[in-house]
């Protein structure tokens, strides 16, 4: 695999050709929807089985291509018959030898409990170690409010893909400080839900738990990782795993409502493995921003890694982007699209998409029929290869995608030029 960015006058012809590949396979590998003209700026994944050819250019080091394709320096040396010692130059051809495979866990969200999600399952299981349908609730006496997951069950077991029986403090479609605390502060209750959640999770083989606790309040802290541990204890009696979704924090002493009752180092000590919500940073109520800007990622990724083992860690992954009116005034709400969308609002207005290299993510501007300006920032295969040079710098378990209905399919095409998935069923 290769990434290509487009530039003013490449057509898929004249790539096919240049490439050496079939045109049918460069639509395919993007989901283009036709031959016809790109989007400058546009990333396009090209499939290159075997060497991939690399000319070197002004800046470039030894070190940086071998980390740009995730191999060795050795491994491109022995090659391209050189030693440490031999020069290299601007314009010289090198040949560039398969990215080194790491396996790693892969987990993804869905929100859509339908069979359709079923569908899409069957079709991408072979990428995936877990499915979470998002989500399983609970009243304020213990009882379960189950989902109607029979398809996706279904399909998760046809696909050898592991699910995840997630439970959330919803309520009205929000997430409550109260109902939480109803549980968390009454033993009894606890009692009733573990039971209750244990029995769900037997009767519909579900291999485990994943919690989505958040807007706990502050003072039941210590209450949650005693929940935690019991929920541990029960789960690992049945041979099953148990893990939650956390807030991205810089410190234990960040404040905030989403943070404080999630203790870091706790949690990684009784799950048996966390996936941190690194994204949300261009958020829909707020200016445009990357959904997941690197650079703020890697600095929450700093502070876990200190408390939390890396080999129990999931990064989040959006596979979504936003679409903001600028001039941004506060009040109003960024939609959300996905990369199919964002790359048709480019060719459909003429726009040039740009990729901030500080961020790692791909952006545009454009206006519409009615002089409405726009701001973009979404998902692409040179993000996503970003987010897994920094799963592999890392040294972590894997990765979590929220969601899968925002699937691409560069997505897997650059995760199966990274990884290997480690299957459990």
């Amino acid at each position: 695999m290769q990434i290509h960015v487009v530039q003013k006058g490449d057509t898929l012809w004249a790539l096919s050709k240049y490439y050496n590949v079939d045109i049918n396979q460069i639509l395919a590998v993007n989901q283009l929807e036709s031959s016809g003209s790109l989007v400058v700026g546009q990333s396009l994944v090209i499939p290159t089985p075997g060497l991939i050819q690399y000319t070197i250019k002004v800046g470039d080091t030894l070190p940086a291509i071998a980390q740009q394709y995730g191999v060795t320096v050795q491994a491109i040396l022995q090659t391209n018959s050189l030693t440490i010692y031999s020069p290299i130059y601007i314009g010289q051809t090198l040949l560039i030898p398969k990215r080194i495979q790491t396996t790693i866990e892969v987990n993804a969200y869905t929100t859509s409990i339908s069979d359709q999600t079923g569908k899409d399952i069957k079709n991408v299981g072979r990428y995936l170690t877990y499915i979470s349908p998002f989500t399983y609730a609970f009243e304020d006496n213990g009882t379960i409010v189950t989902i109607k997951d029979t398809s996706i069950l279904a399909a998760s077991k046809a696909q050898h893909v592991a699910p995840l029986l997630v439970l959330a403090n919803l309520t009205g479609g929000k997430f409550s400080s109260d109902l939480a605390a109803t549980i968390l502060r009454k033993p009894n209750l606890q009692k009733m839900l573990i039971t209750n959640i244990v029995k769900t999770i037997k009767a519909k083989d579900y291999k485990g738990l994943s919690f989505d606790f958040e807007n706990v309040y502050p003072e039941d802290r210590k209450n949650y990782e005693d929940f935690l541990k019991k929920m541990a204890t029960e789960l690992h009696k049945a041979g099953l795993f148990l893990s939650a979704a956390m807030p991205p924090k810089l410190s234990d002493q960040q404040t905030g409502l989403l943070y404080e009752a999630q203790n870091y180092a706790a949690q990684g000590n009784i799950l048996d493995f966390v996936t941190l919500m690194t994204y949300e940073w261009g958020w829909a109520g707020g200016p445009p921003l990357a959904i997941a800007p690197i650079n703020e990622v890697q600095r929450i990724l700093n502070f876990a890694i200190t408390v939390i083992p890396r080999n129990k860690i999931l990064m989040g992954i959006p596979l979504y982007g936003r679409d903001w009116k600028i001039p941004w005034v506060k009040g109003t709400q960024a939609k959300v699209v996905s990369h199919q969308e964002a790359i048709r609002l480019a060719a459909k207005y003429s726009a040039t998409i740009y990729y901030h290299e500080t961020y790692q993510s791909p952006y545009f501007q454009y206006t519409d029929e009615t002089g409405q300006q726009h701001e973009v920032w979404f998902e692409d295969a040179r993000s996503i290869q970003a987010k897994f040079d920094t799963v592999r710098q890392y040294g972590l378990r894997g990765i979590s995608y929220w969601k899968l209905e925002n699937q691409f399919a560069q997505q897997w095409a650059v995760q199966d030029a990274n990884f290997l998935v480690q299957k459990l069923v």
